[in-house]
């Protein structure tokens, strides 16, 4: 018989673009006078908008301007940028990081390939479990949660918390008491039974509660907007969100189509804040569309966003159907951070039960948690509390000065109102300082 011989193909071809074109990245400031110019030129890859404005979202960067092209295979973005602040990024460690973790992979330093990033599971965060619950919310549910976890002797070390919509995601990274990740499939089976049986307590039949381990990684915001998008909470069923999205913060979503190029064009208006286009470019990602052009700009208080989309498989939105799902799922995007009213922001000692003696005093004043972050900074633990009175009514702020006494006995206690102007910086440090364990990230930014 006779041999046949088939063409060699190089394994590394597909990646052949990407080493003889490498990424380029600038950081520029001297074009403008009052922001920092980010321009990033790379061969076009899937999910790489998103890719760099996580980046740049993670080190707590506000973006005023930006300017997206990918179309023809090569990715040309330019990003106008300050700090929290509203200032220039102008530290040199800050500006290394971004070209190194924006630009050739293989030239990543080591602090840079071992960054951890916001992200969700076992592997990612070394000894620690991660844990992800979805659910109907309701006053207390966050303690009960906590106080499950204490009685069981694990340590929450870090977690998030949003709601939307009458609907929880969380995810909380434990350890034991001897600071180790949970691996014990007895112990994981008897913590996943008892926080099944809360959440069930107040399911209503429309959706299905649940727990679940992650073993992925996954970022920690983008795993958020995904449990919460699956779980449909961009669905009102007949329950009013007035609470939960004040009128000021509620979105103007149109979508046209341009004839000319076959594009579907998404124009967002909405009240401005941290984050906010990773929150739509994350949306449009998990939904399967590609944005090849885009405009981001500020207008005052208000922000103005156009992204010109297809469907991964090239089309267009033409239907009203599909059009009013992405409508509302973009809408629930940006809702799922906005929080009015008062903030709490607790710095401690670190211990077991902490979270759970917290969230519990709370709910004894009456109130509940709309949005939280818990982080860990060697042994203080800093946690902030986005809460408002569990009846819907403004937030009695002799409530406040209560709590304040109450807890200020054992940890230091910060209350704020919640900025009304949008990019303000949501808390003092919490940004910096969650889910980036160690102080890797510190030694970049200061």
């Amino acid at each position: 018989m006779a041999t046949v011989c088939w063409p060699y193909f190089d394994p590394e071809y597909e990646n052949f673009s990407n080493r003889i074109n490498p990424p380029r990245v600038s950081v520029d400031n001297a074009t403008c006078h009052n922001c920092t110019l980010i321009k990033v030129d790379s061969v076009n890859k899937p999910g790489i908008l998103l890719e760099v404005v996580q980046i740049l979202t993670d080190l707590d960067f506000i973006i005023t301007k930006a300017y997206i092209s990918s179309d023809g295979g090569w990715f040309m973005d330019v990003f106008h940028v300050t700090d929290q602040q509203g200032k220039k990024i102008t530290d040199s460690k800050t500006i290394d990081f971004i070209e190194k973790a924006l630009g050739p992979k293989g030239q990543s330093t080591e602090g840079v390939k071992n960054w951890p990033g916001k992200r969700v599971g076992v592997h990612s965060v070394g000894d620690h479990t991660a844990i992800e619950l979805i659910g109907r919310d309701r006053p207390g549910l966050l303690s009960e949660i906590s106080a499950v976890l204490a009685n069981l002797h694990y340590n929450v070390v870090a977690a998030e918390v949003w709601t939307h919509n009458r609907r929880i995601a969380c995810v909380l990274y434990v350890s034991d008491t001897t600071s180790q990740a949970v691996d014990d499939p007895n112990r994981l089976s008897l913590m996943e039974e008892q926080l099944n049986n809360i959440l069930r307590g107040c399911e209503d039949g429309e959706n299905v509660a649940r727990t679940s381990f992650s073993m992925g990684f996954t970022h920690m915001d983008r795993r958020l907007h995904q449990m919460l998008f699956a779980d449909r909470d961009y669905e009102s069923s007949g329950v009013t969100t007035d609470v939960e999205c004040p009128p000021s913060f509620r979105p103007k979503i149109t979508i046209e189509r341009c004839e000319e190029k076959e594009y579907s064009v998404v124009s967002v208006r909405c009240k401005d804040r941290a984050k906010l286009m990773f929150d739509i470019v994350c949306t449009l990602t998990d939904m399967q569309y590609v944005v090849f052009h885009a405009t981001i700009s500020s207008d005052g208080p208000y922000a103005l966003q156009e992204y010109f989309i297809r469907h991964m498989d090239g089309c267009t939105l033409d239907t009203e159907g599909e059009k009013e799902r992405v409508i509302k799922c973009i809408e629930a995007a940006i809702q799922r951070r906005v929080s009015e009213g008062v903030s709490l922001e607790l710095c401690a000692k670190d211990r077991v039960g902490l979270l759970s003696e917290v969230t519990r005093i709370l709910r004894e004043n009456g109130l509940t948690v709309c949005r939280a972050g818990v982080s860990t900074r060697g042994e203080q633990a800093l946690n902030v509390f986005y809460v408002r009175d569990a009846s819907g009514k403004p937030v009695d702020m002799k409530t406040i000065e209560a709590l304040r006494k109450e807890i200020g006995k054992t940890m230091m206690v910060d209350v704020k109102r919640v900025p009304t102007n949008a990019k303000a910086p949501e808390t003092r440090g919490w940004a910096k300082t969650s889910f980036f364990f160690g102080n890797l990230l510190e030694r970049f930014l200061t």
